[in-house]
């Protein structure tokens, strides 16, 4: 690449630099600009604008090509083979929110469902919203077990910055009391329905060590002045929440955090720019910013800057990581101990089971929810009680209870007014549970770079291989019997449990591929998100999970991504990056 001029590298140089701009990118973008300092962020793919891009957003089931937005079988095979394997994803309200397989390509040496969404606010406009805190026994486990590294900080570090996070994004809930799953800030939970009551109330009864809860999400209930003064407003109860909320009514990066920091004037975002590596300054002994291609001219730059933030998701992030070698760097950016790309978790699911409800046939709901309700862990809680000897750590349960609408059987035989009669009635109440199990983190599940694979841009890809053990498939046993037991408890019929098997991937919520530990030998990043190698490098996403506990895990990549832009705008006015 030819050497910039000192003005244009001048006009290239930022304060900070944050790479990606979905959950933890819109955070540290937010957090960044509003602390004064001038902040570029790159993302990959192409501009998304809150209200105006999202064009599926109003669409009415009449108005698509397919029923129901179902793509043919030969498209999805031929475009999206990885990303449909969700059953849910690849729609036509939603399929240009997910990238085309056969222009991303990875390698699976074991199956794994890598799910990617390439745009202006990234996974942070399909996730699913579900936002609980690490309890101080999740930053525990580790060391308590025995089991890879332990984590160099604990939930009294992370506690201040889950509030503060809370209280910007909006969350709903309940608050229960339970040690294992700490309350928050919460706005006023969703309401369950008449047979979800009814479980609650039944299970509780049953089994003294489990919890019927609604669904902690971040959709708003309550919206604050600051959150109303953002454009954002009270959830809807559309359901439509993946192909992007015009409402705000849900946490985006494109409703709140990048709105926000585009308010600060300091903000500069760029689209369809891939990061392809960072740029590492061997006299002054740390990264000076970051080279990227042009997704749209093939065109090189580089872009500079005292702070980078990695925030692409934890594994673009570590492909950012291991594509950027040296001298100093011969096996990945900050890989002096070999973790990199190592340790890969994820929450393994698919399995529970679900019931008929033959009461309640005069009773129906308003809307259409965008939850459900949450059974908290329940085994190994550090008592007697609760201790299993057949595997360790836990699992929680997500569900709910509802009934049929009138596309529920638009294949089946009839026609007229009769047929027209039938579909206005609703179906029979069905309650369904299924479990998320936390993954243990193995050396040897792990991503490694195939320069042999490229992908369209003439870029090296990632090949995985990362799958389940005994303590998972131990655990998968139990979460399809307790699911069966509580639906029976309740006193549901026709109780059909099902386990419908898993690939690592496939939960969305990989983790664990530069890992935060107290040894530089032992992990990449420390207690404050910095590469142990190089203090001007932070990495915020899931990539920084040391173990995966069994919650959904965005919150904890928020509060991760606040407390570390926290610490970098201090270390660097000391001077100390």
């Amino acid at each position: 690449m030819a050497n910039l001029s000192g003005r244009s590298r001048q006009e290239n140089t930022y304060d900070a630099i944050v790479v990606g701009s979905g959950i933890t990118g819109g955070w540290a973008a937010k957090e960044l600009t509003e602390k004064g300092l001038k902040t570029l962020v790159l993302e990959r793919g192409p501009m998304v604008r809150h209200l105006e891009d999202y064009p599926t957003a109003m669409t009415d089931p009449w108005d698509t090509k397919y029923p129901q937005g179902k793509l043919p079988a030969s498209q999805l095979k031929a475009t999206y083979p990885v990303q449909s394997r969700t059953g849910y994803t690849i729609t036509e309200y939603t399929k240009h929110f997910f990238v085309r397989d056969d222009e991303n390509p990875y390698t699976e040496e074991a199956p794994f469902d890598w799910i990617r969404s390439y745009q202006v606010g990234g996974r942070s406009l399909t996730w699913g919203r579900q936002s609980y805190r690490h309890s101080p026994m999740d930053f525990e486990a580790n060391a308590r077990d025995g089991i890879a590294v332990d984590w160099p900080i604990r939930y009294e570090d992370l506690a201040p910055w889950y509030d503060y996070v809370e209280r910007f994004i909006g969350v709903s809930g309940a608050k229960e009391g339970l040690a294992h799953l700490p309350d928050g800030q919460f706005q006023p939970p969703m309401e369950m329905n008449c047979v979800e009551t009814a479980f609650k109330s039944r299970v509780e009864g049953r089994f003294a060590e489990r919890r019927i809860t609604m669904g902690r999400t971040a959709h708003l209930t309550e919206p604050t002045e600051e959150q109303l003064s953002l454009g954002r407003s009270k959830c809807q109860h559309r359901n439509m929440c993946m192909r992007g909320c015009p409402f705000g009514g849900y946490f985006s990066s494109n409703s709140a955090t990048l709105v926000a920091a585009e308010r600060t004037g300091n903000l500069n975002l760029r689209p369809n720019s891939i990061v392809t590596s960072l740029i590492y300054d061997a006299k002054a002994g740390k990264a000076s910013g970051v080279r990227i291609l042009d997704a749209e001219t093939l065109k090189e730059e580089e872009f500079y800057a005292e702070v980078i933030f990695l925030c692409a998701s934890a594994l673009n992030s570590t492909w950012i990581l291991m594509n950027s070698t040296s001298s100093r760097f011969e096996n990945g950016f900050g890989n002096g101990s070999d973790q990199l790309g190592r340790n890969v978790m994820d929450h393994h699911f698919r399995v529970g089971a679900k019931a008929d409800v033959e009461e309640f046939a005069d009773k129906y709901y308003s809307g259409r929810r965008p939850n459900g309700i949450y059974v908290p862990r329940f085994r190994n809680l550090g008592d007697a009680a609760t201790a299993r000897k057949d595997f360790i750590r836990g699992y929680g349960y997500q569900g709910g209870a509802s009934r049929p609408t009138w596309d529920r059987d638009l294949g089946g035989e009839g026609f007229g007014a009769s047929r027209k009669a039938a579909l206005t009635q609703p179906g029979p109440w069905i309650m369904s549970l299924g479990a998320f199990g936390e993954m243990l983190p193995y050396a040897d599940n792990r991503v490694t770079l195939n320069q042999a694979v490229k992908d369209k841009y003439g870029l090296p890809t990632l090949s995985a291989k990362v799958t389940i053990r005994d303590n998972e498939k131990a655990m998968r046993k139990d979460m399809q019997a307790a699911a069966v037991e509580m639906l029976e408890a309740a006193g549901f019929k026709n109780v059909q449990a099902a386990d419908m098997g898993y690939s690592p991937g496939l939960g969305i919520h990989e983790m664990g591929t530069a890992r935060m530990g107290r040894d530089p030998k032992t992990s990449v990043l420390n207690a404050h998100n910095q590469v142990h190698e190089c203090k001007n490098v932070y990495v915020t996403d899931g990539a920084a999970m040391t173990s995966a506990s069994c919650v959904n895990p965005s919150l904890t990549y928020m509060a991760l991504t606040a407390r570390a832009v926290d610490h970098a705008v201090q270390a660097k006015r000391k001077g100390e990056l």
